[in-house]
């Protein structure tokens, strides 16, 4: 893990005023993080909170974050059970660029606009491709 650049994200997210989401570590351990997000008012998750939990590898940011809701939510894109969310950047489309505060608003915006196409939650995925 690169500390400095881990350093550098917890000083950024204790300034970080963006009111949808707050970052923080979990009990000071700088691999193990937390967030809260509110969810967009554009979406049928507008009143709630949810909860993430936010997995660094050792080499990150060179491999991304290992994401999961703690939150339980009806997602396509997220299973029910785990909280693991599917979501390219948290996979195969995850460059250094991206960090902590960029990966919950690529979730933000997962929750307003879900891929039924690639559905981790086929239950979610059919309701939500029978509603458009």
């Amino acid at each position: 893990m690169y500390r400095s650049r881990v350093m550098k994200e917890l000083a950024e997210a204790k300034k970080f005023k963006e009111s949808n989401i707050l970052l923080s570590t979990r009990n000071d351990d700088l691999y193990t993080w937390k967030a809260f997000l509110f969810g967009p008012e554009a979406s049928p998750y507008k009143d709630g909170i949810f909860e993430v939990k936010i997995n660094l590898p050792s080499n990150y940011p060179m491999s991304p974050p290992k994401i999961v809701f703690i939150t339980k939510i009806f997602h396509p894109n997220v299973n029910y059970e785990t909280g693991e969310i599917c979501l390219d950047v948290l996979k195969d489309q995850w460059t250094p660029v991206w960090t902590l505060e960029s990966a919950c608003f690529a979730i933000l915006d997962l929750m307003t606009h879900p891929n039924p196409d690639s559905p981790l939650n086929c239950d979610a995925g059919k309701l939500y491709a029978t509603s458009l």
